[in-house]
């Protein structure tokens, strides 16, 4: 039986106080920013993490390798995370990912070898990857409806800014040497202590705990041996059976799949070979290196203007066009950077930057859109299930990437063709679901 009950449209304000409204989200995008900090890091540092654990001849797949596994842990770590906040609560499992991941990031600092190496990084992805939804159902839950879009976009814009941060921070940290990989995980230790500003400041979905609370009631009936309605059954299942029981959560669920395929795919297609595909033309023109540095700088940036974009004509405009809005310039914008022999380093450099607003920036839809379609006792498995259940992909596009270029011809035709699975966003974007605009969220 499909429940489809929402709270009457009066409940616009937050259930919670603006105070807690503002811990959580503070805790939620220091979070999410320092793993973006720790997933680009690690990109950063990957040339002197194999030179210094392997040996300085060692083959690119070594590292391909860590970038798979990683991708893996995360989609691993983001699926159990889900369940977990649904039957724990949204604050506990935030606290327990951040301290996983940062301590782990820690530890790789210290990795005497590359076996051990990969086990840490195996434990961070599982942090990394667990973090996302709890933060995300948090900020989602306590957001008024009016606004949503826009708060829920500015957490999911952290990432980014990780992103800028750990470019930043490799570049003060490059002189050290050898060791400055080992400088820069040290500082993905940092987060640690955001679990004690948690602990102390942000407390729990208030949404969550009346739920969990009535699901606690009925379990309790349940073993006394009283008779349950349908709902009140379903209450106490597992939520993914919960999901898939349902004909119209299930529907949603794989419509929402495609496009989280249709993002994560692209993106990963764009974003793995911007480096290698600038790398060749500033080679051709002349110029240093830190020429790339400095354009892939530009599509990072690009993409935080893009994720405070998309929430802004989300909450205008509406959650289903701003999303076919944004595959419609993936899209575009993808052929053009890939499929065009750009005359200037300037003119490419603009490009990148508004390639990054539309393939990096349309990720906000993940933490906004599925939230709003789904009840509170199974939100979290649905949006960490939309978030990384297609990562699976990425992870072997990570690990076959150099053949995949190799097979298509060369970085520009991969990434085209890759990349073309942006059309699949344009025409499940206005399928998934309804629009969502300034509703409350089911209840």
């Amino acid at each position: 039986m499909t429940s489809t009950t929402t709270p009457p449209a009066t409940a616009g304000r937050p259930r919670s106080g603006r105070r807690q409204r503002r811990a959580a989200f503070a805790s939620a995008w220091l979070g999410w920013m320092l793993d973006g900090f720790e997933t680009y890091a690690i990109v950063l540092v990957g040339g002197l993490v194999m030179a210094d654990l392997v040996g300085p001849d060692a083959s690119p797949m070594y590292f391909s390798v860590v970038l798979a596994v990683q991708l893996v842990a995360w989609a691993v770590g983001g699926l159990a995370s889900g369940v977990l906040i649904d039957y724990f609560g949204r604050r506990r499992v935030l606290m327990y990912s951040i301290l996983l991941y940062s301590v782990a990031t820690g530890l790789a600092a210290l990795a005497p070898n590359f076996g051990i190496f990969l086990a840490l990084r195996v434990l961070a992805g599982f942090g990394m990857g667990a973090e996302w939804g709890p933060g995300s159902a948090l900020v989602a839950e306590s957001w008024p409806n009016r606004s949503r879009g826009r708060g829920v976009a500015l957490l999911q814009s952290a990432f980014g800014v990780g992103f800028l941060l750990a470019t930043g921070a490799f570049q003060l940290l490059e002189g050290t040497g050898s060791d400055a990989w080992r400088w820069m995980l040290l500082l993905g230790a940092v987060p640690a202590l955001l679990v004690l500003v948690i602990r102390r400041t942000v407390g729990e979905s208030e949404l969550w705990q009346a739920t969990d609370d009535r699901r606690r009631d009925v379990a309790r009936r349940a073993r006394a041996g009283e008779t349950l309605t349908d709902d009140e059954r379903a209450l106490i299942g597992f939520p993914l059976r919960r999901i898939f029981a349902d004909p119209l959560w299930r529907s949603r669920l794989l419509r929402l799949l495609v496009l989280s395929a249709a993002s994560l795919v692209g993106w990963w297609a764009v974003s793995t070979w911007i480096p290698r595909y600038v790398g060749e033309a500033v080679a051709a023109a002349g110029s240093s290196t830190t020429t790339v540095t400095l354009i892939v700088l530009a599509y990072n940036v690009g993409g935080v203007l893009g994720w405070l974009l998309w929430g802004v004509l989300a909450d205008v405009v509406g959650r289903r066009w701003t999303l076919w809005g944004y595959y419609l310039g993936a899209l575009s914008l993808t052929w053009l950077l890939f499929g065009v022999d750009w005359p200037s380093l300037g003119w490419l450099t603009v490009v990148v930057f508004v390639n990054g607003i539309f393939t990096l920036g349309q990720m906000g839809w993940m933490a906004t859109y599925p939230a709003e379609l789904f009840p509170t006792a199974v939100r979290g498995t649905a949006i960490t299930t939309v978030f990384n259940g297609t990562r699976f992909i990425a992870a072997a596009g990570a690990l076959l990437s150099g053949s995949i270029v190799a097979g298509l011809g060369g970085i520009s035709t991969a990434a085209l063709t890759i990349g073309s699975i942006y059309a699949l966003g344009l025409v499940f974007s206005l399928i998934a679901g309804p629009e969502t605009r300034g509703r409350p969220l089911p209840d």
